[in-house]
């Protein structure tokens, strides 16, 4: 299908083939008919795209703190491939669309095929032939309403959204500054609700075309019968002010406080300045609130990704809601939306309706898909020999285009064959940026002859079902932590492995620690040690906020806190005989993000992990102490590692390696000559039933025994 993406290291916006996405629960498939562009949301994005690196820096201080803390905690060179892969790759752009639903996911009741929707959201209503729309992201469309027309939806619904925060009534007066898209669409949808327009804008053209479309009053800001002109027209002075404008000065929010009555109210709906003189403020005791986007659930991933609805008795407009009164305003003629449509561009050359919005004073372009009913197809690039081992990839995120990727695409013998993705979008950027032959589905992949193994770096959630679909197909595995999230699905991949025992099936997971120079290191220093060992591992894994995917599924203990169960096991040597552990209440702000665990080994070694999220990022993040024999080993972060014994003290520094270059190295090697795994099945097993013990021996406050020739077999 074809999708308009943008370069993010040049800025520059192009129509790309890329797989179709795929279907998924709580959701929906549509085939889009047409996508607005947003003169301002979507104008800032390309321009931002377009500076320099140095430029990109000094707008976004936040993120150039973002990265300074990761270099600090994972070293520059990651910080500076994860920068690298962020820029190497393609960003979907839109967010306003409409079309035809082509299928309905599993648990989506008020949909079905050919219903004509609106859809919303980034990275969802894309500039995209067929996207998958979550369903409190899409509303039906009346059908008098065209589908262009549709298409303005989620900007009618942030206009929306900022008239409801100004809380204003029938008779009302109300100023907008900045007369763009979302300040037309607010001028109109005021008027419809009986409040008395002022319009206001830097640009006398555009003060008079909204006085044209709906405003009562129209007025530059450079007039100086603007304070006179809003007072006579207004009485009392306006009611509130809604700041549609975008602009980094502050001279929007100090206009409104000028222009307000006395307890008046501003709602910023645009990207401005937010620093204004204390002066006007007090003395009219103005408020001032922030309108957020479509609405409530915006941000919200249970409202958005999961599809979890708010009753209607305690929250009256949702963003889904307010789509759907922006819809009914279209269908009664209370809006008059036709001088917005007339830029259309075909999405073949939609990189011309942004050349049109950034050189004229058009208010939006709309894209249209007349010819979209061709079927998805692979996107390809080039062949590769027999011989190669074919990697396919499911998964094209932060990880694995930082990771995983760039060590693939050096390795000898290996032949990039395949990436997918469930959007398609990030599928194509991955293929271009790191060579990949096809960019496809994951159902594609998997099915695809040409792939003999299959790493898949996609959520955790997903990690199971792929990995017995793998199997299925007679590919080897790499899957990255954690290899199940749950016992049922334990239970699945041990079936489908046992299944293909005839042909040796591989699996790996990514337990890359395992794999650093420093454990080798560690390993080598107590090799043939008689007494049993006592590990410590300190984790300052830091707070991840509980909206965050990475707490379903599993949570942190089975989806990262494995890594360091991994970490002991290896160290130790032989198999995990019980767990017991702690974590901080339930109801806490970090909750089972602080957990002390307690490891007994086969051979009466003990292993003490603390887990912890209350701590300070600046600090190291992971500290390593084996006590064996009058030895101690001490690991700094994978930085530096201390051996002491007899008295001295061997220092090694280790540069940040935390293995996964050899871990790679040692997977593809097996996959290729058809050895084994790096790590045994029955290892990889172990290791996942004991963080599903973790999680049982907090609910029960007692000590979880694992039984030796089924590690599967405690508890449900």
């Amino acid at each position: 299908m074809r999708a308009v993406l943008e370069d993010m290291k040049s800025g520059e916006v192009m129509t790309c083939d890329v797989p179709a996405p795929e279907l998924r629960p709580s959701g929906i498939l549509v085939r889009t008919h047409f996508s607005a562009i947003s003169s301002g949301t979507e104008r800032a994005k390309v321009q931002m795209g377009e500076q320099s690196l140095l430029q990109k820096a000094r707008s976004r201080p936040e993120l150039v703190k973002q990265v300074l803390d990761y270099a600090r905690t994972n070293g520059v060179r990651a910080a500076y491939q994860k920068v690298q892969s962020r820029l190497n790759s393609l960003s979907p752009m839109g967010y306003s669309s409409a079309g035809v639903v082509l299928e309905v996911g599993e648990g989506v009741d008020e949909f079905q095929p050919g219903d004509r929707v609106a859809c919303a959201g980034g990275g969802y209503a894309s500039h995209c032939e067929i996207n998958f729309v979550p369903r409190n992201l899409a509303a039906k469309v009346p059908n008098s309403v065209p589908l262009d027309a549709a298409s303005l939806t989620t900007i009618g619904a942030i206009a929306m959204q900022g008239l409801r925060q100004a809380k204003l009534s029938f008779g009302d007066n109300v100023v907008i500054i900045g007369a763009g898209l979302v300040g037309i669409l607010t001028v109109q949808i005021a008027r419809a609700a009986g409040c008395r327009v002022i319009a206001v804008d830097i640009d006398p053209d555009r003060a008079g075309r909204a006085a044209a479309m709906g405003a009562h009053l129209g007025i530059a800001v450079g007039d100086p019968q603007l304070p006179m002109a809003v007072q006579e027209f207004s009485r009392y002075g306006p009611d509130a002010a809604i700041i549609t404008a975008a602009t980094s000065s502050t001279e929007p929010l100090e206009l409104a406080a000028q222009l307000v009555r006395d307890r008046g109210r501003i709602v910023v709906v645009g990207d401005v300045g937010m620093g204004v003189s204390r002066t006007n403020i007090y003395h009219k005791e103005i408020s001032i609130v922030m309108s957020r986007s479509y609405g409530p659930g915006r941000y919200d991933p249970q409202y958005e990704e999961q599809g979890q609805d708010y009753p209607i008795g305690y929250v009256r407009w949702t963003e889904k809601r307010n789509m759907e009164a922006f819809l009914e305003l279209l269908a009664s003629g209370s809006l008059n939306v036709a001088p917005l449509l007339e830029a259309k561009y075909p999405v073949e050359n939609a990189c011309a309706g942004y050349a049109h919005i950034s050189k004229s004073k058009a208010y939006t372009a709309i894209i249209e898909y007349a010819n979209a009913t061709d079927p998805p197809r692979p996107v390809s690039a080039k062949r590769l020999r027999s011989g190669d081992l074919r990697i396919g990839c499911i998964g094209a995120g932060g990880f694995a285009r930082s990771i995983i990727f760039p060590n693939l695409r050096g390795a000898r013998g290996v032949g990039l064959e395949s990436v997918a993705t469930s959007s398609g979008v990030a599928a194509e950027s991955a293929r271009r940026s790191f060579g990949f032959a096809l960019a496809q589905t994951p159902d594609q992949l998997l099915a695809n002859k040409d792939v003999n193994a299959i790493f898949i770096i996609s959520r955790h959630d997903s990690h199971a079902d792929l990995v017995v679909r793998a199997l299925a197909n007679e590919k080897a595995v790499f899957v990255e932590k954690p290899l199940a999230t749950n016992r049922q699905q334990l239970a699945e991949i041990q079936r489908a492995y046992h299944e293909q025992q005839d042909r040796a099936p591989f699996v790996m997971v990514g337990f890359n620690r395992r794999f650093a120079p420093a454990t080798e290191e560690i390993r080598q220093f107590f090799v043939g040690h008689h007494e049993p060992m006592m590990v410590q591992i300190r984790v300052n894994a830091g707070h991840i906020p509980h909206s965050h995917w990475v707490h379903e599924a599993g949570g942190r203990i089975v989806g990262e806190l494995c890594h360091f169960v991994d970490l002991a096991r290896a160290l130790v040597g032989v198999p995990i005989r019980s767990v017991s552990a702690a974590a901080l209440p339930d109801g806490a702000r970090y909750s089972r993000d602080n957990v002390a665990v307690t490891l007994t080994f086969t051979d009466g070694s003990i292993a003490t992990l603390a887990y912890l999220s209350n701590g300070e990022r600046s600090l190291p993040k992971e500290h390593v102490e084996v006590f064996c024999e009058g030895s101690v080993a001490r690991l700094h972060d994978f930085t530096l590692l201390e051996l002491v014994r007899n008295g001295r003290t061997r220092r090694v520094k280790c540069h940040h390696d935390k293995g996964h270059k050899q871990e790679i190295k040692l997977t593809l090697e097996a996959m290729r000559s058809g050895a084994p795994s790096p790590i045994s099945f029955a290892e990889l097993v172990e290791v996942t039933e004991t963080t599903f013990a973790i999680h049982e021996a907090i609910a029960v406050d007692r000590t979880i025994e694992l039984s030796q020739d089924h590690p599967a077999s405690v508890g449900a």
